[in-house]
């Protein structure tokens, strides 16, 4: 068992957001990038994650997939870092409530949107995010709470995960341009991490002809 941490990536994924998460921790860590329709779904890769998609973390001899739960991992794996409240601390609860809160309704809500797929209101109690509109009032309050950080002074994995989806959704207009959420992101982007892992990531982008 090798405690070396494997980071399956695309720079066109949300891989993209466990990069950030990697540099917060400053660990080290081996890059594999795998391709779309190539390494991605060959038979190597579909035997660590069968969903044959990234991003995928391996350590100590687990795999964790999915963004959410990759960032939550490694918070706890490498707590002396400080990115995730102590089992026993009371901001355990609220630093959850929005990991989930993000991976769950957010992303659902989002996606549906881009979609045109949303629930009809009178179905709206079928799905987890209720309404898009509901959810990004909820995302705003959180956002507009932060202060600066969503567990207020303290940095945590939750403002890697939760800021990345409205970082990427202030990017791709699929989440409300609101002064909340630019202001947020402003302070996510002037991090030094975050601008270590976009700078590494972008420099793995095909060139344009």
């Amino acid at each position: 068992m090798t405690s070396e941490l494997v980071f399956h990536t695309n720079p066109m994924s949300r891989g993209r957001i466990v990069r950030w998460m990697l540099e917060e921790l400053g660990v080290e860590y081996r890059e594999v990038v795998q391709e779309y329709g190539k390494s991605m779904k060959s038979p190597g890769y579909m035997a660590i994650n069968p969903m044959g998609k990234v991003p995928a973390l391996q350590h100590r001899g687990v795999v964790v997939t999915e963004a959410a739960a990759i960032c939550a991992y490694l918070a706890d794996a490498f707590a002396d870092a400080g990115l995730a409240p102590a089992l026993d601390d009371p901001l355990r609860g609220t630093y959850l409530r929005w990991m989930f809160f993000a991976a769950g309704p957010v992303e659902a809500a989002v996606s549906a949107n881009a979609l045109g797929q949303l629930a009809p209101p009178e179905r709206a109690a079928f799905v987890g995010y209720g309404s898009y509109g509901q959810t990004m009032d909820v995302l705003e309050q959180a956002a507009d709470a932060a202060s600066p950080w969503l567990l207020g002074d303290r940095f945590s994995a939750a403002d890697v995960y939760v800021g990345s989806q409205v970082d990427f959704g202030l990017a791709f207009k699929s989440i409300p341009d609101r002064p909340a959420f630019a202001a947020w992101a402003e302070r996510l982007r002037a991090r030094p991490a975050y601008q270590r892992a976009r700078a590494l990531d972008d420099a793995l982008m095909p060139a344009r002809g």
